[in-house]
């Protein structure tokens, strides 16, 4: 039984969902651009809806829309919203990505996932764990394409993906018009390899900021820019 995960201001319970709480989910709540203020926002794969509950948490945003094909994760993500501050603003749709997108006539001004991404070809016992990690799940052409019809003309669509992914994902996403404006490599310790790419894109040719976000100097020691970035959310921050 997965305990539940308490942050400052709100509660995330996991024990149905697949794909715990981890550290890519709340790097990427945290880092997402919210700097024009979205009136809409998505969250493909929602899972426990951590990343609208911080979208919550951070913006003044009306709809803020989460999306979950998992019928467990589904539930869960329900029964977290409806035990937040903010549970007026925001609502779990149960429907696979490629439907959502098909049905619905909105677009938004913020999509935020944070893919399965897990392309190896083993599989493991754990059916709905396979779900949520497998990128079969989710191919990366099939996410790039929904955003490209899901997000309005001048929105932000920002993603966490395996570093090694980077450039195939840049690619697969640009064939659809969406380009990287920044992107934020992030890794475990300073001699440790890069592990994760934070990718901030949109429709908008632009000159590619790049830097690096480094989680620890040693074991529990956090380096000061993951402290600021995380420390709205954790509670021993």
């Amino acid at each position: 039984m997965s305990k539940p995960f308490n942050f400052k201001q709100f509660t995330v319970k996991q024990d149905q969902c697949a794909m715990k709480i981890g550290t890519d989910s709340v790097i990427l709540g945290a880092w997402a651009n919210l700097t024009k203020q979205p009136f809409a926002t998505l969250d493909i794969g929602a899972g426990t809806g951590i990343l609208s509950l911080m979208l919550a948490q951070r913006s003044h945003a009306e709809v803020i829309d989460a999306l979950e094909i998992d019928e467990n994760a589904y539930e869960q993500c329900v029964e977290n919203f409806e035990a937040s501050p903010w549970r007026d603003r925001l609502f779990c749709y149960h429907a696979d990505l490629a439907e959502f997108t098909e049905e619905i006539e909105d677009k938004y001004d913020l999509i935020i996932c944070n893919p399965p991404f897990y392309s190896e070809d083993y599989k493991t016992e754990n059916r709905q764990r396979d779900l949520a990690r497998f990128q079969d799940a989710m191919p990366f052409e099939h996410l790039v394409d929904s955003v490209s019809k899901l997000l309005i003309e001048d929105g932000t669509f920002c993603t966490i993906i395996p570093f090694k992914e980077e450039d195939k994902f840049i690619a697969l996403a640009s064939a659809v018009n969406l380009k990287p404006n920044k992107v934020t490599r992030v890794r475990g310790t300073l001699n440790s390899e890069i592990k994760r790419s934070l990718i901030e894109m949109s429709f908008r040719e632009s000159d590619i900021k790049i830097n690096e976000l480094i989680i620890e100097n040693a074991r529990h020691d956090y380096t000061k820019a993951y402290i600021d970035l995380t420390k709205e959310f954790y509670l021993k921050m």
